[in-house]
């Protein structure tokens, strides 16, 4: 069956397929979803201690960058609606090997962000006193959970996994919801204070604008601005179940993308304007006297709207959460698009009759009770997501070119315009984005994909299906290997780790300052020349494609029509 059907009406689901359910509408409202999260409540802190008022740049920065690549996304989703879209598409054009390196980034994101959500969402719960002294959600010297803390967490996992399982049309009606109120609420809460407490001052405050410099504007990208932002390619992961997904997926891409922009990069205009004017007297590493972890409901006290705290204290809880189902759902989807491209264990791709990747989902869930153990802090790990969401982003632009060659008759229901320039500046945009992350980050994300790699090769060997590696698949792949290791070592040599800019230099900061970013952009931008000479040959791009637009065959119930 291809993705050009059009009939959304009815729909004949046999042998435990995908149901195309899902309208722009919804699709608008996952990617939505996933973008506003806990990074909206916590993002203009953060992004403040990194560059002053001059983090206003930061989110127009990451506004850009994000659109580049939203754009490259869109036209690759409509062209290629299938199931874990940002790991297919490089699968597409450069062979298993590229896919399953693209896919595992992306898996490893997708699946630590619901726990991280669900963390941030009973942080944001133990700063109300009633839950602190009674509730005990966190061990106060580490601020990891306690045994309290694990059980509600866990049984706001259990949630996800139960609606993720009974469907992804109840998975985006539900989260349709839960975006109306975490849109709202921001948008209330600027209102609010711009209204109540802003100070223009502040913009010049603490050591003006640029108080740390133009560095900090790139410092704070990784630090939480791009955290917050990101997410917009998630319906495209849902690219199976869409009803009309040559033209739903761009315009949802498109749309959620607009609306987040706008929304936050008024929180920043409303949080650096409604800070205490004597708080920046020292700077801006410390711009609140308290309540870093819960900023705006802080400001919110202060500005004597007692009513809109309670009101922030429960998106505290609704927006993380919802961000974490979208999330659970995705990582599914990439398992499950793995799992039925013979990348990983047969069981993932299996579906019920239902048209659900149940063993898809339950490992999601598994893993994430694991990321509940004692690892580093919700802030320690927004690099981390951050850097394996760029990772993730940079096979868009790859792909996008050697597709437009391999498969240039292809219908593209959207198209980016001079896609020829676009695709090597979204390419070194999200490079970029690594770089600021640091060396510290990077090589321990690479460790995390060498092991998935050490996976896919015992997958290989186990599963006795499994498809053989061919000399396209090695050749595609060429030139990944190059790439990751070249992100090492300029990190090692540049200027950011992951507490941002080292403005006092280091021993491993040995690029010069703003030439580290042209060396990134050339090395980069070799990259790039090279691998889109790397693309499977035509017949194995249409074979790729076919094969996924097929009807699965792995099914654990028998066939069934079903009307939608």
């Amino acid at each position: 069956m291809r993705h050009t059907v059009k009939d959304h009406g009815a729909a004949v689901v046999g042998q435990g397929q995908l149901r195309r359910s899902v309208g722009v509408f919804g699709l608008t409202m996952i990617s939505l979803g996933s973008i506003i999260g806990s990074g909206w409540l916590l993002g203009a802190y953060k992004a403040a201690t990194h560059a002053g008022p001059a983090s206003l740049l930061s989110w127009l920065l990451a506004t850009v960058i994000l659109g580049v690549l939203a754009l490259i996304h869109a036209e690759l989703g409509a062209a290629y609606p299938v199931a874990g879209g940002t790991a297919r598409f490089p699968a597409f054009a450069f062979g298993r090997l590229a896919g399953f390196t693209a896919g595992w980034a992306a898996w490893l994101q997708a699946v630590t962000l619901a726990p991280i959500e669900v963390e941030a969402s009973l942080t944001y719960l133990d700063n109300i006193g009633w839950a602190h002294r009674h509730l005990h959600l966190l061990n106060q010297h580490d601020a990891t959970l306690t045994t309290h803390g694990l059980l509600l967490g866990t049984a706001l996992m259990a949630l996800f996994t139960v609606i993720n399982l009974v469907g992804v049309k109840f998975l985006a009606e539900s989260n349709s919801v839960a975006v109306v109120w975490k849109v709202a609420i921001p948008l209330l809460t600027i209102v609010v204070l711009l209204a109540l407490s802003f100070h223009p001052g502040n913009f010049g405050a603490g050591g003006g604008f640029f108080a740390k410099g133009p560095q900090g504007v790139f410092a704070a990208l990784p630090a939480g601005v791009v955290f917050a932002a990101q997410g917009f390619e998630q319906c495209m992961q849902f690219g199976g179940e869409a009803r009309n997904p040559q033209k739903d997926i761009s315009r949802a891409i498109l749309t959620a993308m607009a609306i987040s922009a706008v929304v936050y990069i008024l929180l920043e205009v409303a949080f650096i304007g409604s800070l205490n004017p004597a708080d920046l007297v020292h700077g801006w590493d410390k711009p609140m006297a308290k309540g870093s972890f819960g900023p705006y409901a802080t400001l919110a006290g202060a500005a004597g709207a007692g009513w809109l705290v309670s009101i922030l204290y429960a998106d505290a809880l609704i927006s993380p959460a919802g961000t974490g189902l979208v999330y659970m759902g995705t990582a599914s989807r990439l398992s499950y698009a793995q799992g039925h491209a013979g990348d990983l264990p047969k069981g993932l791709s299996r579906l019920t009759r239902r048209g659900i990747p149940v063993w898809a989902v339950i490992l999601a869930f598994v893993v994430g009770e694991i990321a509940f153990l004692p690892f580093p802090s919700w802030q320690s790990l927004v690099g981390l997501i951050t850097s394996a969401t760029a990772i993730m982003y940079a096979f868009a632009p790859v792909s996008l070119t050697a597709l437009r060659r391999r498969d240039p008759q292809r219908p593209r229901p959207y198209r980016v315009r001079h896609g020829h320039l676009v695709a090597p500046i979204g390419f070194v945009a999200a490079n970029l984005v690594i770089y600021w992350g640091g060396f510290d980050t990077t090589w321990k994300l690479e460790v995390g994909i060498g092991a998935g790699l050490v996976l896919f090769a015992l997958t290989q060997v186990l599963r006795k299906e499994s498809l053989p590696i061919s000399k396209g698949d090695w050749r595609g792949f060429a030139w990944v290997p190059v790439w990751l290791a070249a992100a090492v070592v300029l990190g090692y040599l540049g200027n950011y780790d992951s507490g941002g800019f080292r403005a006092g230099g280091g021993e491993l900061a040995v690029l010069p300052n703003l030439v580290d970013l042209l060396v990134v952009a050339a090395v980069n931008l070799a990259v790039y020349f090279w691998a889109i000479t790397l693309p499977l040959p035509t017949q194995e791009v249409h074979a790729l494609v076919a094969k996924d637009e097929a009807a699965p065959a792995d099914t654990l119930d028998p066939p069934v029509s079903v009307t939608t």
